[in-house]
């Protein structure tokens, strides 16, 4: 089994900064994506910031300038730097990654449990 474990959030006053992390761990032969997502009460869950296929990184408009995701591969861990937070950034963040579980195998698709960071004077 495949488990990812975010950590690092909570509460920060706004301009504040929280650094996310998502740790993979159990049976893992590649991790073909990353990524961090964030959902908001009565919104739909968005992506904030991924890996692409390639390696190159992608972010939300929202968060260009502000936010930047980085990974330890041989840590399998990712991280989500959020500095300059405002309000609009409260959500739950969500790690997901895709990843292969041995050599030849089928690719499977896996989310952490979400960590809550709510930016509030």
């Amino acid at each position: 089994q495949v488990q990812l474990v975010e950590s690092g959030g909570g509460l920060v006053q706004p301009g504040g900064s929280l650094r996310l992390s998502c740790a993979a761990s159990g049976s893992i032969f590649s991790i073909n994506f990353m990524g961090w997502y964030r959902q908001a009460p009565g919104n739909l869950r968005e992506l904030v910031a991924v890996f692409t296929s390639g390696g190159s990184t992608n972010y939300a408009d929202s968060v260009k300038g502000r936010f930047t995701i980085s990974r330890d591969n041989a840590k399998n861990t990712m991280y989500l730097q959020m500095n300059s937070l405002k309000p609009e950034d409260t959500a739950v963040y969500y790690c997901n990654a895709v990843i292969r579980r041995r050599w030849g195998g089928s690719l499977y698709d896996y989310w952490g449990q979400g960590t809550q960071v709510t930016v509030s004077s």
